[in-house]
Order: structure tokens, then sequence, then C-alpha cells
């Protein structure tokens, strides 16, 4: 058994293990890490099949953007573990059955789709091309013009986007800069002269007040 092969029986021992703990964790959070765990792996088996772009889209896309989204979900919402619990064995035998038929189905798609044959021969004097490069070859070379307009309307689209959910509150204490830039120093604070020192007040007699008179 060569490197590759022993690499590839790690990974997937790993995924599948991920997997498993996926569906039988208790807390959803350390399902949620054993789910980015399982697509980290996935990412590394397409690695060995020579499929670069899939490995990177799915460690950037999921790992980077789905799952974080997700985690961060899960540890704000607080789920109740005693109420998720309750009726699983209820609703055991349909989701078993479920899971069997997509299990039966995937294996007829996997041994039917799908024959272990050597890769194809290269011709001589070819020099070997990963498939990220020669997609983005083929797509900045023949594809240029639909890329860039595809790139300008998600740009649109995402401007529309927040300047349609952009409102204004009033309670808001956010801060203008250009008002900030026209502040003047005479407008924020007055000096005013005092002389250095000052005549100690005059005492204050006393005066006789209904109090004093009945005290006498």
């Amino acid at each position: 058994m060569d490197v590759k092969t022993g690499f590839f029986y790690l990974f997937s021992v790993v995924l599948l293990f991920a997997a498993f703990r996926v569906v039988t964790a208790r807390n959803p959070v350390h399902a949620v890490l054993y789910l980015m765990l399982a697509f980290s792996q996935a990412s590394a088996v397409w690695l060995l099949l020579n499929a670069e772009f899939l490995a990177f889209v799915l460690v950037l896309v999921y790992l980077g953007a789905v799952m974080v989204l997700f985690l961060f979900v899960v540890m704000m919402l607080d789920i109740s573990i005693d109420a998720v619990r309750q009726g699983f064995w209820k609703n055991f035998p349909l989701a078993a059955t479920l899971g069997a038929i997509v299990a039966l189905e995937m294996a007829a798609v996997l041994l039917s789709g799908f024959r272990l044959s050597e890769a194809p021969a290269m011709a001589p004097g070819a020099v070997p091309v990963d498939n990220g490069k020669a997609l983005g070859i083929l797509l900045y070379t023949e594809y240029l013009m639909p890329i860039q307009i595809a790139a300008a309307i998600l740009l649109v689209a995402m401007i529309a986007a927040i300047a349609l959910t952009l409102r204004t509150r009033k309670d808001s204490k956010a801060i203008d800069p250009s008002i900030q830039v026209k502040v003047r120093a005479a407008d924020r604070m007055q000096l005013v002269k005092m002389a250095p020192t000052q005549a100690a007040p005059a005492p204050v007699a006393p005066t006789d007040t209904p109090e004093a008179e009945v005290k006498k």
C-alpha cells in the first residue's frame, strides 16, 4: 500500500467517524463541529482525487461561511435538548425506514455507475495541468466577458440589498464624520478671563428670624 492509499483510508475513516458523530452527538454545537470535521476530510479526499477546485470550494464556502453561520445560530438559539428528545422513539421507525431507502438508492447508484479502472494515460510530452488551473484559464480567456458581467450583477445586487435594508433610526447614536470634520474649537469651548486672586467676601451679620425669637 502506497502513501496515497494510506492517506485515503485515513481520511475516509475520520470522515465516517465524524459523520456518525454528527447524527449521534447530543450537543448541537458538537454536532456542528463534527460536521465541519467531516467537510474538511471530504475536501482532503477530493485533493487525493485531483479535484482541487471542488476541495477549495468546499473549504471556502461550507467551512468558511455556511458552517460558521450554523455554529453561531446554534449557539445563539439556546436549543433545549430535553424538548428535542421528546418523541424520538415515536418517530424513529419512520426515520430509520427513510434512511434505509436513501442508503439503498445511493448504493445502487454507486455500484452501477462507477467502475474501478485505471486513470487514462497522458499523451507523450503532455504537461500535466491541475483542474483548478485549467478552469481558471478557461474562465479568464474564453468566458472573460460573462464572468465580468456576472460579477457586476452580483455587485449591484449587494449594493441594492444594503440600500433596501438600511434604515435610519431616530434613537441611533451614530456620528456623522462630516460634522466632526467641521467642528471648531470656538464652538465647543469658551475661555473666560478671571482674576488670579479675589477678595474674601464680607461676613454677613446675623438677622433676627422667627426661629431666633422663638428660642428667646
